[in-house]
């Protein structure tokens, strides 16, 4: 679990790595302006991040299924070589991912300018500058990775269904506390990816704005991989005894 918690922290700060420190350049410099090298690299480096933030936190739901269902054969199913094979997985599908999205997207001819109604260099946006019906082949190649996405999403779905009837028929009241308290960070965290990404990809068109579609944007390109630390940290006793008494300090001060 460790391991993979490792490589999620290093997608996580790949991730906001990625579009928040070029968003904030823009924004005390004043201008708008980005390079078209420097955009096809954000977007590869984007879709590479996400890519395996997905992979990994569907891998995590199936170590902690085993871990929870199957705890004898943990150690057989997931020895550190498998482990190492899986995030190698995650990892090089979202290389291959980008690389096959980023190619495409930018063998597009862009005819409708070159100004973009986001803070970073996303792919549907820059789709809508195309004049060329070649786009339906990257809409397309879109949309089957949404099936592969909501692939991996029953996945975890399934998992987790698993993991609950297995943990409710655990006698002690420690041991189910226990059990639950190792599964609810990552749910926390899937469902925080999944409920933002869903948002920003199938809001109806029709309240579609610019400013909703940045507020949309940073809520699951900055949010989640913000978030993530702070959930899991959320373990440690010690962590949240400071956070505690820093609310309660906020508090008796306010009064």
């Amino acid at each position: 679990m460790y391991f993979f918690l490792l490589n999620l922290s290093l997608t996580d700060l790949g991730f906001i790595s990625t579009t928040l420190p070029k968003a904030m350049a823009n924004f005390f410099w004043g201008t708008r302006m980005i390079s078209y090298l420097g955009c096809a690299a954000q977007v590869f480096l984007f879709a590479t991040f996400i890519v395996a933030e997905f992979s990994l936190l569907t891998i995590m739901a199936y170590d902690r299924y085993v871990a929870i269902c199957h705890p004898l054969h943990y150690g057989t199913l997931l020895g550190s070589r498998a482990c190492v094979h899986m995030a190698a997985a995650a990892w090089g599908s979202g290389f291959l991912y980008a690389v096959l999205h980023t190619a495409n997207t930018f063998s597009l001819p862009l005819c409708k300018g070159n100004a973009l109604d986001q803070f970073f260099c996303e792919i549907p946006q820059i789709l809508k500058l195309s004049c060329s019906n070649a786009y339906l082949r990257e809409a397309l190649l879109l949309m089957g990775s949404s099936f592969l996405a909501f692939g991996c999403f029953v996945f975890i779905v399934v998992s987790y269904v698993q993991i609950f009837r297995a943990v409710l028929r655990i006698p002690s009241k420690q041991g189910r506390h226990k059990a639950f308290s190792t599964c609810l960070p990552h749910l926390a965290v899937v469902s925080l990816f999944v409920s933002t990404g869903m948002f920003a990809y199938m809001q109806p068109p029709s309240i579609s704005s610019p400013a909703l579609n940045f507020v949309v944007a940073v809520l699951y390109s900055v949010v989640p991989p913000a978030l993530n630390p702070l959930i899991y940290s959320m373990r440690n006793q010690e962590l949240k005894g400071a956070l505690r008494n820093l609310i309660l300090a906020v508090v008796f001060q306010q009064q």
